[in-house]
Parts: structure tokens; C-alpha cells; sequence
């Protein structure tokens, strides 16, 4: 039976109406302005096996409770941005989205993880009509949100494979050369928004 028992279909909905709420927000500034608030949207729900592994890692016991309440990413939403002020616009956006809170926020653009890392993290906690694992009506159910660039994105992602490659010889020098490329990246990332504000001056 999946970790996520009965709430595994409202894990769904909420899920749907998050990733809408972002697509209507897509339409609405492209109506405006021509332009794209984000280039692209990757939304998931994770799945059984993983979440049971991080249960384990995290040391807390494989069920609803951990997977719904103790743990805040069991919806996952990515939204990758041409431009680093997209990612504060797409912030301040979900600030207005009702029946929701932002409970947690962390500015990796601004204050880069040691490693490079940069992304812009935000927990959502959306209320439903549906019971949540508390038994709480209306239930609160968590999304976690990453908005980063596409430079930041693909930086990401090749830090993620290299991480779980084993037997990397040199890994100090590896290390070092992925910070050095992700503040190369972020140096782009701010020429682009720079080009960005003088063609729309």
C-alpha cells in the first residue's frame, strides 16, 4: 500500500490546482506583456519508494503522518525562469494565492548555498475542503516550490549527477570547479537581466 494511504488522491488534487494556478499566472502575463513568466513547469508527486527512503534517511517511521506532516515535499513543483526577476515575480504571486501560506522561504539567488547552489525555495501549505492525516478539516496539505533560472537549473542538475558518481578521483578540485562555474552562471545570469532592462527601457 503506498505511504500515502487514503490522501494519496487529494495529494493529486492539490497538486492540480497548485501547477493551474501557476498556468493561469503563465496567461496572464503573457497576455499583458508578450513575454513568459517562466519558461517551463515540472510538477510531481513523489513517488512511494522515494519518499519511504527519505523517511528512513530522515529517521522517522515509514507512514502517513511522516509523509504528509513531518515531511513537506511529498508535492513538488519546479519552475524554471529565463530571468532571475521572473523568479521574485512568481514569489510575490504566490503570496497572493488564496486558501494559502507561505510557512517556510529560503533565498538560495541571494545567499548561495557554500557549494554554488542557487534556487529560490518556498513550502506552501494549501488548505483543502478534504480531511487531511491529522484529521483536520479544512486539511492542510504542503508544496514545496523550487523557482531557479535556467542557468541555475542546469547548474543544479550536473551537480546532482556528479554527486552520486562514486570513486571521483580529484574530488576537491571537482568541488571547487562547480563553485567556480555556478558564480560564472550567476555572473550570467545578472549581464541577461541587465540586457533585459536596457532593451525594455
Amino acid at each position: 500500500m503506498s505511504i500515502y494511504g487514503e490522501y494519496e488522491e487529494t495529494l493529486q488534487k492539490v497538486m492540480e490546482d497548485i501547477e493551474t494556478r501557476l498556468q493561469n499566472y503563465q496567461k496572464l502575463v503573457q497576455f499583458e506583456t508578450g513575454d513568459n513568466a517562466y519558461e517551463h513547469l515540472l510538477a510531481r508527486v513523489k513517488t512511494d519508494e522515494s519518499m519511504r527512503e527519505k523517511c528512513r534517511r530522515k529517521g522517522l517511521p515509514e507512514n502517513e503522518k511522516s509523509a504528509l506532516v513531518d515531511l513537506t515535499d511529498a508535492i513538488g513543483i519546479r519552475i524554471v525562469c529565463s530571468f532571475v526577476d521572473d523568479v521574485y515575480n512568481i514569489v510575490e504571486h504566490i503570496r497572493t494565492f488564496s486558501n494559502c501560506e507561505i510557512v517556510e522561504e529560503k533565498d538560495y539567488i541571494r545567499h548561495a548555498k557554500p557549494n554554488g547552489y542557487r534556487s529560490y525555495h518556498v513550502i506552501l501549505a494549501v488548505h483543502t475542503q478534504e480531511k487531511d492525516v491529522l484529521g483536520r478539516v479544512p486539511g492542510i496539505y504542503y508544496v514545496e516550490l523550487q523557482i531557479r533560472t535556467i542557468a541555475m537549473d542546469t547548474w543544479a542538475a550536473l551537480e546532482h549527477k556528479m554527486k552520486y558518481k562514486k570513486d571521483i578521483p580529484n574530488q576537491d578540485i571537482l568541488v571547487a570547479e562547480l563553485k567556480r562555474v555556478a558564480d560564472e552562471l550567476a555572473s550570467c545570469d545578472l549581464s541577461m537581466q541587465t540586457i533585459r532592462e536596457l532593451i525594455n527601457s
